[in-house]
């Protein structure tokens, strides 16, 4: 799942008449990057949440032939942030666990390492894999502490790392969503946290929050 359905405040006004993730860098749309990551690690199927100007994402994309794969779109009449539109989304996502990616972030983390990772996820009987990233400038602090173990647990008083927008989760972690209402992410990590049930991993490689027009020209420009 790509999530697509935020309305982009910080961009704009470059998101007022375009949703965030059709927003180009390197030639090309920031969804689409995901799109042809996913399409070469072999993923074909693809559910994409949208709400503000959705419908310029869906004319955009189509129905993902052009990259091999099968879109599927989860429209929003308003965005349920990151856990309601994802239970917004499970008819679509099936009841085994998935990668979710966020829309708006670029990053060189080989999608072909998910099978994998989803299969140790269903031994272990986790909820969620995390792919953390070191603190950005704007981020310094971090979000969540990566242990040894690779078990994933609340910021406290380790050096903690910044989540990157990547994760595996297994549809259980969003029972306690209620279907329909906007929900955050953190809360519901958190609680798998305190059972122990989350793990990740730090990617070393190339990661940018595509959140402001200046990091959005820096990264077309490097690109």
């Amino acid at each position: 799942m790509i999530l697509a359905a935020g309305r982009g405040e910080r961009m704009r006004p470059l998101t007022d008449t375009l949703p965030k993730p059709l927003l180009t860098v390197g030639g090309k749309p920031l969804i689409v990057w995901h799109i042809e990551r996913l399409a070469a690690a072999g993923i074909q199927d693809i559910v994409i949440n949208h709400a503000w100007l959705g419908d310029r994402i869906e004319a955009a994309l189509g129905d993902g032939a052009r990259w091999h794969v099968r879109l599927r779109y989860s429209p929003e009449a308003t965005a349920l942030e990151t856990a309601g539109g994802i239970k917004n989304a499970l008819p679509l996502l099936g009841n085994q666990p998935f990668l979710v990616i966020n829309g708006d972030v670029w990053c060189d983390w080989s999608p072909e390492q998910a099978q994998a990772i989803a299969a140790d996820l269903t031994a272990r009987q986790d909820q969620a894999w995390l792919l953390l990233v070191d603190n950005p400038e704007h981020h310094p602090d971090g979000d969540f502490v990566l242990r040894r173990d690779g078990s994933v647990l609340p910021r406290g008083n380790d050096a903690a790392l910044t989540f990157s927008g990547i994760g595996i989760y297994a549809p259980s972690l969003f029972d306690g969503v209620e279907p329909g209402h906007g929900a955050r992410l953190a809360p519901v990590l958190l609680a798998a946290m305190d059972d122990n049930r989350v793990h990740g991993a730090r990617h070393d490689g190339r990661w940018v929050d595509v959140g402001t027009p200046e990091r959005l020209a820096a990264l077309d420009a490097s690109l």
